[in-house]
């Protein structure tokens, strides 16, 4: 977590900055915006979101708020998810620059050899165009992942019901074609693509970006930077594709894939309804935004000259942008404001004490047995991969560590008292990943274990119930894109 905020700070902050290029930084007054409205904002944000991961707002160009929830911080990269695909449409649009391809050319023209022998009229009909607008004309999503042929073939051989132009229906699969239509025509993966053309003009460093079997990058998700990074990005936007004297995204492509290119609804409460553009959603207030599940958000707000990148873990993702425009975008103003150094040091303070709330415990009655601790419990054969379990407690020591072999593999997680401790876990078959840790006994028989996975939006809880010589374990996921509770896992003492 880094302290930022204004006057003497200036200095300090551009110094500590983790990014290549920093954004310059600034007191939020001297570019119009109060401080007293940042810290409602965050506050608001800190109790009604389900985990807040970082916020930045820029204004002017200008960083005038940030602010990590330790374990969070500014220097790890995290998962975009589906803000991904306005990075995918950035590179449709540079190779389009190019002259590589036209977003009027046939999706098929690419993929000769993966075209089904006989297409309907509606796919030959589908254009580069209609995969940006999520207007391809499919009635449900390609099902790419479950797939043993090349993800390009099974989109392809997927049905088309609709006119291509005429059926918004967003498509995740639609944004991996734009990917594998610019690796096509280039050479490259998007990734590498977009490395000296837009990467390291903005000084992003070491984006990582998710491939398929085929090595070509996943585009609609899996994508990788910091959170400052999302905020350069938008900014780039903001500036028309500008950034310093050079025109990284022709001006006329920016206006097109923010505009509202696809209707895809009439609530006008909903930023889900205000229409679709070139990867881009449009939203309330003038503004638009590439966003991600669970609450990753690049917010671009023309009107006011600002970008807001948010990544967070919830559920509803609606609540977040109601607190920006119910409680944020009324703080921007068209002039300088007076210095407000008491709001300002509130700010500076709060943001400085940022974190996810750590595992909380209760008093105990007795406090553990010893036999809780370096016992091996072992389990039967389980989906979630787990072996055996066995805590930990050094002596006068209150920190536990989670020892346990999961998919044939040793793991060891320490977990902190009233703070996080880091380290490495892996879950199932997952890859092992930083996380961050912190545990309680929460009754005389149960150790509950907190882990933020510190580049995703994830956050585990972990219970350990001890009973008649058993373990009772159970893990449950804050959001997910299918259930976020595991079934109950009983281990016996080895």
């Amino acid at each position: 977590m880094k302290p930022l905020l204004a006057g003497s700070l200036v200095l300090l902050l551009v110094a500590v900055a983790p990014a290549a290029n920093p954004l310059p930084r600034s007191a939020p007054e001297a570019q119009g915006v109060s401080s007293a409205a940042v810290l409602a904002f965050v506050e608001a944000a800190d109790q009604k979101v389900d985990v807040m991961n970082s916020f930045m707002l820029v204004r002017h160009g200008h960083v005038v708020a940030e602010g990590w929830w330790t374990p969070y911080d500014a220097k790890s990269r995290h998962e975009l998810y589906s803000l991904s695909k306005s990075f995918t449409s950035t590179a449709v649009g540079m190779a389009v620059a190019d002259g590589k391809l036209s977003i009027d050319d046939p999706v098929l023209k690419f993929f000769p050899d993966d075209a089904p022998k006989e297409p309907n009229n509606n796919l030959k009909n589908m254009r580069v165009r209609d995969l940006l607008c999520m207007s391809t004309g499919h009635q449900t999503e390609p099902a790419l992942a479950a797939s043993k042929e090349p993800w390009t073939k099974t989109f392809l051989a997927a049905p088309v019901p609709f006119k291509p132009g005429t059926h918004f229906l967003y498509n995740t699969p639609a944004t991996y074609m734009q990917s594998a239509v610019v690796q096509k025509v280039t050479g490259q993966t998007v990734l590498d693509y977009l490395k000296p053309r837009l990467f390291d003009p903005l000084g992003i460093d070491d984006p990582t970006w998710g491939t398929s079997p085929q090595v070509v990058s996943l585009g609609g998700y899996g994508l990788n930077v910091r959170t400052e990074d999302i905020a350069k990005f938008g900014q780039l936007y903001l500036q028309k594709g500008k950034w310093g004297d050079k025109q990284l995204i022709p001006a006329e492509w920016v206006a097109m894939a923010t505009a509202k290119q696809t209707s895809n609804g009439s609530n006008p409460k909903s930023d889900w309804d205000q229409g679709y553009g070139f990867q881009f959603w449009r939203s309330r207030n003038g503004a638009y935004r590439g966003d991600g599940a669970f609450g990753q958000y690049c917010i671009v707000l023309p009107d006011h000259d600002a970008v807001i990148a948010i990544t967070s873990g919830t559920k509803d993702m609606q609540n977040v942008l109601n607190l920006v425009w119910d409680v944020l975008l009324p703080g921007l103003k068209k002039e300088a404001l007076p210095a407000d150094e008491s709001a300002a040091k509130k700010l500076q303070t709060k943001l400085a004490g940022l974190s996810v709330p750590v595992q909380t415990g209760v008093p105990l009655t007795s406090g553990p047995k010893a036999e809780y601790f370096r016992t091996a419990y072992v389990f039967a054969a389980n989906d979630q991969k787990v072996e055996t379990i066995t805590l930990e407690q050094a002596e006068r020591s209150s920190e536990v560590t989670i020892a346990g072999k999961i998919n044939g593999t040793d793991r060891r997680l320490v977990c902190g008292v009233s703070e996080w401790k880091t380290g490495k876990w892996a879950f199932g078959t997952g890859l092992e990943q930083p996380v961050a840790a912190s545990g309680a006994w929460t009754a005389d028989d149960t150790y509950t274990a907190k882990i933020v996975l510190t580049e995703t939006p994830f956050v585990a809880t972990l219970t350990f119930k001890f009973a008649d010589g058993k373990l009772e374990y159970e893990a449950k996921r804050n959001v997910g894109f299918g259930p976020t509770a595991s079934p109950k896992l009983v281990g016996e003492k080895k």
